[in-house]
């Protein structure tokens, strides 16, 4: 009996956190689906796109939010070469030692030193942001549900909060937000970046181009795995024909 207690007690619990999550997802506006081009069994980055987004990330997003999995070395793969990837590295400073005489010691960033942190710590984060601590955006694209769509629709979504909607006091009115009330203000505004392309830097064009790096830097090696699955079921159709070819030799004689 208590073995069977303890499992009904799992069970509510399990169907309050369903209550809790759908309720959650309730009070958010629909996502409104994107066309991305890096999905799909094809899908690629456009490698122009990526460095807008790489700019948006580095002077705007920068500032609070971390990319703790990438590597200066990793932004050759947005199209840069070696020597821009250095002179990128080559902007920040980095602590480094201990030297012969067990001191610590700043020195350039290299290709092998990870992108900086905004904050020394999470208290810092949270002392400079209202006590809210900014997400690392490394996987932000496959942690959060509507991945790309949704982190697009809350970079665009803010407006002028509902009358109805009590704000609370350093919130920002969001209807793709969980509760419609979000500390981070509004990150992007217009020409808010100069691209070196021409490109208009609108608010819609920043966040689709950073949200293109953003899913890049959640999934580096995509692309790869696109041509890995495709030369896959290439290798699986022209094995599947060579065996019916093969089973329809061996067994033509027995009816």
């Amino acid at each position: 009996m208590k073995r069977l207690g303890l499992v009904v007690a799992a069970i509510a619990v399990a169907a309050l956190a369903q209550s809790n999550i759908a309720w959650a997802a309730g009070d958010t506006k629909h996502l409104e689906p994107q066309d991305w081009h890096f999905e799909g069994v094809f899908g690629n980055f456009d490698r122009a796109q990526l460095q807008r987004g790489y700019l948006v990330y580095k002077e705007v997003c920068s500032a609070c939010h971390q990319l703790k999995y990438i590597q200066f070395r990793h932004l050759i793969s947005l199209g840069l070469s070696e020597a821009q990837a250095k002179a990128l590295a080559a902007e920040n400073e980095v602590q480094d030692g201990p030297d012969d005489d067990g001191e610590m010691f700043e020195r350039p960033a290299g290709l092998s030193d990870n992108l900086p942190a905004p904050f020394a710590n999470d208290k810092a984060a949270r002392a400079s942001n209202n006590g809210a601590l900014p997400p690392n955006l490394s996987l932000i694209t496959k942690a959060r549900p509507g991945g790309a769509d949704y982190v697009f629709a809350l970079l665009t979504g803010y407006g002028d909060r509902p009358h109805d909607l009590e704000l609370a006091e350093g919130m920002n009115y969001n209807p793709y937000f969980s509760g419609n009330q979000i500390a981070m203000a509004p990150p992007l505004s217009e020409d808010a970046v100069e691209y070196a392309d021409g490109t208009k830097a609108t608010v819609e064009q920043m966040a689709r181009d950073v949200v293109t790096f953003l899913s890049w830097a959640a999934e580096p090696k995509l692309e790869d795995r696109h041509r890995l699955g495709f030369k896959v079921m290439v290798f699986l159709i022209i094995l599947t024909i060579l065996l019916y070819l093969a089973k329809q030799r061996i067994w033509r004689d027995v009816h």
